[in-house]
Order: structure tokens, then C-alpha cells, then sequence
């Protein structure tokens, strides 16, 4: 009796679609996906502190780094745009 069958299983889905609706569903698992994703790039990060990255590797204003881009939401084609890096000054 301490293992769980597909009746366990069908039950909580039962509930999470009553609680949460059908519509908010594949938002909620959207987002949830994301944030997986998003935990899984920071621990790889955690682990790769030590070592040298790829930015770190090539000296600013060298104009060999792609410019950054600003993602958007999945569907949304109009708001993914460049991101314009602040322009460093010497001076001296």
C-alpha cells in the first residue's frame, strides 16, 4: 500500500486542473520549464566559477563580442530587440 498507482496519479492531476484551470495550464508549465532552465544555467555557472569564461577571455571594446539581445516572451516577436551596452569613456 505505500507505492503509487495510476489512481494516485489521475487524482492530483484531477486537482491541479480543478485549482490552477485549463486555461492557466501551459502557462504554468511554461513557466515552470523556465525556471528549471534558468536554475540549471546558474548552477553550471556555480560549478564554472573557478575556471576562465568566455567573456572574460576577450578584452573589452575589442569588437569581437556579438551585441546581447533582450529574449521575448515565447510567442511575442515584436519586443526582441538589441541591448545597447554603455559606451566606457578613458579619461585621463
Amino acid at each position: 500500500m505505500g507505492s503509487i498507482s495510476p489512481w494516485h496519479l489521475l487524482l492530483v492531476f484531477l486537482v491541479v486542473v480543478v485549482v490552477f484551470g485549463s486555461k492557466r495550464l501551459p502557462d504554468t508549465a511554461r513557466a515552470l520549464g523556465k525556471s528549471m532552465r534558468i536554475l540549471k544555467s546558474e548552477t553550471a555557472a556555480m560549478k564554472n566559477d573557478g575556471g576562465k569564461t568566455g567573456s572574460e577571455t576577450s578584452a573589452p571594446g575589442d569588437g569581437g563580442t556579438a551585441p546581447r539581445t533582450i529574449q521575448a516572451a515565447p510567442g511575442d516577436t515584436e519586443s526582441s530587440r538589441p541591448v545597447e551596452e554603455p559606451k566606457r569613456t578613458s579619461q585621463g
